[in-house]
């Protein structure tokens, strides 16, 4: 995700790099308010992300330019894949005439929609993990059901958290996860401290403990929902 990020911020501070004149003020304002808008998203602030998304629509919307509108929509759809908030990407829908190639290839990966993906498309995060599941895929589609084995997912390897948290939400939407990557995505929001995707999965890991019988475990989770629960 924060691989996307930076290609949107590729495309909206182009000319930072260069020499003056100064880039239009739009970029810098736009992908401020795109950085506050997942930076309070995250934190479980869903005012003030509402008004960033809205201060970055509004800049992108001077530019009259319906592919950076996509952009910008598919990063607030990542965010909330992020943190388990599964619905379709509306915003992005309206506009997925007008977005180019790659924004297209990661609408497709963060719903869930592998099969077809061209992993070379996508940012570099992503591409092992990607390849690994279609091959996986078409190994369980040739192999009898007793034989099928489970993959080791790469999601470990991905060493951006949000992009890695992203990740293993777009991989939930496609098949069961195992108990570490579970972990693994609770550790990396707690580490963090991103409040919103820290409990969406300690949800997960709980239903998981309690599934597995683990009584004293699901405790535990229990004890940690309760205290991000209890701030504001």
């Amino acid at each position: 995700m924060r691989n996307f990020l930076s290609l949107t911020a590729a495309l909206l501070l182009s000319a930072c790099a260069s020499t003056p004149p100064p880039p239009p003020e739009w970029q810098s304002q736009a992908f401020a308010a795109l950085t506050s808008y997942t930076a309070a998203y995250l934190s479980g602030n869903t005012r003030v992300a509402d008004v960033e998304f809205e201060r970055a629509k509004t800049e992108i919307a001077r530019t009259g330019r319906p592919d950076l509108m996509a952009r910008i929509e598919l990063v607030r759809c990542a965010v909330q894949v992020a943190s388990l908030v599964i619905t379709p990407c509306e915003g992005y829908r309206n506009l997925a005439q007008d977005a180019a190639p790659v924004e297209q290839t990661y609408a497709s990966f963060i719903a869930g929609r592998w099969a077809a993906l061209d992993a070379a498309q996508l940012p570099m995060h992503y591409r092992a993990l990607v390849a690994q599941t279609q091959a996986q895929a078409r190994l369980d589609a040739n192999s009898a059901p007793e034989i099928t084995t489970p993959s080791q997912s790469k999601l470990n390897q991905i060493e951006d958290p949000l992009a890695r948290l992203v990740a293993t939400g777009a991989l939930f939407q496609r098949e069961p996860l195992s108990t570490a990557d579970i972990n693994q995505s609770v550790e990396t929001a707690s580490a963090q401290g991103w409040r919103r995707p820290l409990l969406a999965w300690l949800g997960v890991q709980l239903k998981r403990i309690q599934t597995a019988g683990n009584a004293d475990a699901a405790a535990g989770v229990q004890r940690r929902i309760d205290l991000v629960s209890q701030t504001k």
